[in-house]
């Protein structure tokens, strides 16, 4: 019988309390555990210390994910479970967490996917992810499922000009412009942009702890946006409920002399970073292809910083590949002081092309 896939994902934060606790635990003691019911499966993630290395004595926090349900006779659920840390205040970006990793879960009930190390206790216990002795985690659940053919409706599809848009973004685009139903004001240097809590949740693993966690921000109606222009706000808010960016113009020359507009290259380089800041990962890819495609050896130690600063791995690889390439020529802009002042760090890449070139 011909069968069709798809994938179906979930994504759960959990607040973890009495983190103090593990110090006394022994290794694979669990701490907290919690039922997930996603992706038409039921799941179970274990909260627990381990020590990865049986001579130290540093002890890391894991999770694990139970399969907690039953599959067809000879069948098996494909799934991949990844997770990190969140800060709910928005002051650091969500952590790169556990790369998710692919498992099967077969027919008995109980099958555990053994995670990875989330972050060691020592490094939580002096970062801003704890906070009252409790820190958030954002689980994500992707699973593989297969489809019955012949339980699918056999109409014919309609041909695709046949079917007009749903313009789903230019409604919710007018929604904003609009303020239609707002139940959330935001104000970024003064201004005031009216919102809707649930679709900035929808959008932003922050947005989503800040509005329906343990927040304040929960039940006020009224919140402040630190260190963004207003500018900038408008911008992410804009990419939040139309999926779009506004045109940065970073691939246009300026004047003709094959530069970029300074206030482009401005917006583009705080858009980025608020993107970061809420964990809005498309509209952070998004600002990086602009980056990428308009970077120039006058730019292109800034944006090698930014790139940096911000994880941008492709990004960096494009500036360091230019750098070196062009170096003298850089090495004369004033970006390239401001990056061997702040990023030091990028040096010994930028070294190691530059021999590359010649050999």
């Amino acid at each position: 019988m011909e069968t069709l896939t798809e994938v179906v994902r979930s994504s759960k934060q959990m607040k973890i309390e009495g983190f103090s606790l593990t110090s006394a635990m022994l290794d694979g003691e669990v701490l907290t555990k919690r039922r997930w019911n996603a992706c038409g499966y039921t799941w179970e993630v274990h909260v627990l210390p381990v020590k990865y290395s049986e001579f130290s004595g540093n002890y890391s926090i894991a999770l694990n994910l139970y399969f907690r349900d039953e599959v067809p006779k000879g069948g098996n659920v494909k799934a991949t479970f990844g997770y990190r840390l969140i800060d709910p205040t928005a002051n650091l970006k969500p952590s790169h967490g556990y790369s998710p990793v692919s498992q099967k879960f077969k027919q008995r009930s109980g099958d555990c996917h053994y995670g990875g190390a989330l972050v060691a206790r020592s490094v939580l216990q002096t970062s801003g992810y704890l906070k009252d002795d409790a820190f958030i985690v954002e689980c994500t659940l992707a699973v593989l499922r297969e489809l019955d053919k012949n339980a699918t409706t056999h109409r014919p599809r309609p041909a695709d000009d046949l079917v007009p848009s749903s313009g789903l973004n230019h409604h919710l685009g007018e929604l904003l412009e609009k303020g239609t139903g707002a139940d959330v004001t935001l104000v970024a240097a003064g201004q005031s942009f009216a919102a809707h809590k649930a679709i900035l949740a929808s959008r932003s693993p922050v947005f989503m702890a800040e509005f329906f966690g343990h927040m304040k921000e929960q039940r006020s109606p009224r919140v402040e946006i630190k260190d963004m222009e207003a500018a900038v706000l408008g911008a992410m808010l804009h990419f939040i409920y139309t999926d779009s960016v506004p045109d940065l113009a970073l691939d246009r020359p300026e004047d003709g002399d094959g530069g970029v507009s300074a206030s482009a290259m401005h917006t583009a380089q705080h858009l980025l970073a608020a993107a970061d800041r809420y964990g809005i990962d498309r509209l952070k890819l998004t600002c990086e292809d602009r980056f990428h495609d308009g970077v120039s050896v006058d730019t292109v130690a800034t944006t090698l910083a930014l790139a940096e600063q911000h994880g941008c791995y492709r990004l960096k690889a494009k500036c360091v590949e230019l750098i070196a390439a062009n170096l003298e020529a850089v090495m004369a802009t004033d970006g390239y002081k401001l990056l061997t002042a702040s990023c030091s760090s990028v040096m010994d890449d930028l070294l190691m092309a530059v021999h590359g070139r010649k050999n």
